[in-house]
């Protein structure tokens, strides 16, 4: 059965209602030029249509703040149904893509559908906060009702072999660097970063630096492994992280928007399929943890 998904849009600077919309849907190459974001029609030309999109499911409805802006993402993207209220999805759809990363305003908009009872993919970051992230858990009806990444903790540029870190040895440094500001993009390293260096410990000390739009954290745990993480602001920099193991390091950078974005919507229709949870909120109380440390 191919599952009905409404997308929740829109956030300033956040173009994930096109470009999610456009992995399920497909899209139409002259009006997505005019979406107002030139990467995401650039890495969607790069692929194979319709080969590329996911068969599981579609993007049938959408809801944004704005109808006019609402008609154009349905334009560009072949969402069929336009909704004025966010009620109306009620019903209609099977789950819910929450494109949004005003992690702010998540709980508004996930009450309605955690209480409905349907499945709800809240984009990164989940939440700036722990006490937020209880109150979000709270509502969850079953495990694995929430879901949510950012998409770089699938990036196949973050995935390390066994033989690779064997080559490293354990590791004790991960040093990490983001572009653009520390509450919306910080996950994009945060995420990958836990997931490669495993369990250790709780933090035992923190340290934060600010000057202009940069900020740098650096953060120590039980096991003494630490790690650095940077945003960089409007400043050109790599959305990197570097290994440093006991025997040695390597570099790894990030480049495939499209094979990321798609890899953590294929988990997250998976687990809505299997009814299983696909998301550990332990390891989002990790991230969220780092976020709240780090944010003004």
């Amino acid at each position: 059965m191919t599952l009905k998904l409404a997308v929740i849009g829109f956030s300033e600077g956040n173009g994930h209602p096109y470009s999610w919309s456009a992995i399920f849907n497909g899209y139409e190459p002259s009006e997505m030029e005019g979406c107002g974001y030139p990467v995401i029609p650039r890495y969607l030309e790069q692929q194979i249509w319709p080969d590329a999109q996911i068969n599981k499911a579609r993007v049938t409805h959408i809801w944004t703040q704005d109808t006019q802006l609402s008609q154009k993402i349905a334009k560009a993207t072949r969402i069929d149904h336009v909704v004025k209220d966010l009620q109306d999805l009620i019903g209609q759809v099977d789950a819910i893509l929450l494109a949004r990363d005003d992690a702010q305003n998540h709980l508004t908009f996930a009450k309605l559908f955690l209480d409905a009872g349907l499945p709800v993919y809240i984009d990164k970051p989940i939440c700036l906060e722990l006490d937020d992230l209880d109150r979000l858990y709270e509502l969850q009806q079953y495990p694995g009702q929430i879901f949510s990444c950012s998409a770089l903790r699938y990036a196949k540029e973050f995935q390390v072999s066994s033989a690779e870190l064997t080559e490293l040895g354990p590791l004790t440094h991960i040093h990490a660097t983001v572009p653009k500001d520390w509450n919306r993009y910080a996950v994009h390293v945060v995420e990958p970063l836990l997931a490669l260096a495993g369990d250790q410990g709780l933090i035992t000390s923190h340290q934060q630096w600010w000057e202009g739009e940069t900020c740098t954290n650096q953060y120590a745990w039980e096991s003494g492994f630490q790690a650095v993480v940077s945003t960089m602001g409007q400043a050109a920099c790599p959305l990197s992280l570097r290994l440093i193991g006991e025997n040695a390091w390597k570099d790894l950078f990030f480049a495939d928007t499209f094979y990321a974005f798609k890899a953590a919507l294929n988990d997250f229709i998976d687990g809505v399929q299997s009814n299983s949870e696909h998301t550990d909120p332990g390891f989002m109380r990790k991230v969220v943890e780092m976020i709240e440390l780090g944010k003004m």
